[in-house]
């Protein structure tokens, strides 16, 4: 059973329990959990709930449904993601139509609910069965991340007024950090020559980097899926790679880089590194927060482009 009928599943299973969760006297303070009374904030995946915690500071508990490394598209929710969601205090998503699997039991709780895309503009995917939609993966754009702490920030306010001026405060400090990475990017790409400003990924995930930052993008496909890239889309990549002496092409961590490298093979573009999207990695990891995340995956593209092609 997969799904939303998974889910359906799930959530007449869960009934009752959900019920209880929600009864006076119970919530987040009765929670298994050493919050010490701190309302709870539950977000659906490890990079909001960082960039939730950075706005938070010490006034409230912020969580994720999803673990470190985890593939955010397709994921199905567990029993006990719905206990966790029915405890807390507010809950934040993405939006975008990311969180298709969390919407089917979010609308069933009485929890507040913000989303955090609210007011970015969206990037429409142009490709395959998904053209039309709204490319989700907005928090890869440095600049769009200011708007989701400046709505975390407003929903903190709602959720705790008492703490409301630290809420702000932390959203513009954060907001700074956030600038600064996309300053240092756009200023490094100043190098590449301008045909070449081309960012080559397996998954289409940096639209909205590419946007901010004046590159061009190419992906092999839109939206990781449980499917293998087909010829058509490796040899469009290709051929692209190829028309523009492309310096760099490179990959997500979540997914095999083996069709990047039929492209690195025919066109002698440099693999240019793995990037991060969907998922920070554990604490000891590459990539533990946000902010690392995003400047590691800003200092790999331009170390990449502005070097010298493979001959």
């Amino acid at each position: 059973m997969t799904g939303p009928h998974r889910v359906a599943a799930i959530l007449t299973v869960l009934a009752t329990t959900v019920a209880c969760a929600c009864a006076p006297g119970s919530g987040p303070q009765d929670a298994d959990s050493d919050d010490g009374g701190r309302p709870v904030v539950l977000t659906t995946f490890t990079v909001l709930a960082d960039i939730a915690a950075n706005v938070a500071g010490e006034h409230l508990q912020v969580e994720s449904i999803t673990k470190p490394g985890a593939e955010i598209h397709g994921y199905e929710p567990t029993p006990g993601d719905i206990k966790k969601a029915a405890r807390a205090d507010l809950i934040l998503d993405n939006g975008l139509n990311l969180e298709a699997w969390f919407a089917q039991f979010v609308d069933d709780i009485d929890v507040p609910h913000v989303v955090l895309s609210d007011g970015i503009e969206p990037i429409s995917i142009s490709a395959d069965a998904y053209a039309g939609l709204p490319n989700p993966h907005a928090w890869m754009s440095p600049l769009n991340v200011q708007v989701y702490a400046d709505n975390a920030a407003a929903a903190f306010a709602d959720l705790d007024p008492a703490h409301a001026a630290d809420y702000q405060a932390n959203a513009a400090r954060y907001r700074a950090e956030l600038q600064q990475v996309q300053d240092d990017l756009v200023e490094q790409l100043r190098a590449v020559p301008t045909s070449q400003r081309a960012l080559v990924t397996c998954e289409g995930a940096f639209s909205y980097l590419a946007r901010d930052t004046g590159l061009t993008e190419k992906y092999i496909w839109p939206v990781n899926a449980e499917q293998q890239a087909t010829p058509q889309q490796i040899a469009s990549t290709i051929d692209f790679v190829a028309e523009n002496t492309v310096p760099a092409v490179f990959c997500e961590s979540t997914v095999s880089d083996a069709p990047m490298q039929r492209v690195v093979e025919a066109t002698g573009a440099r693999y240019g590194g793995t990037l991060y999207v969907d998922s920070l990695s554990a604490a000891d990891g590459p990539v533990p927060t946000y902010l690392e995340l995003i400047r590691h995956d800003a200092d790999t593209i331009a170390a990449a482009l502005t070097a010298s092609r493979t001959p």
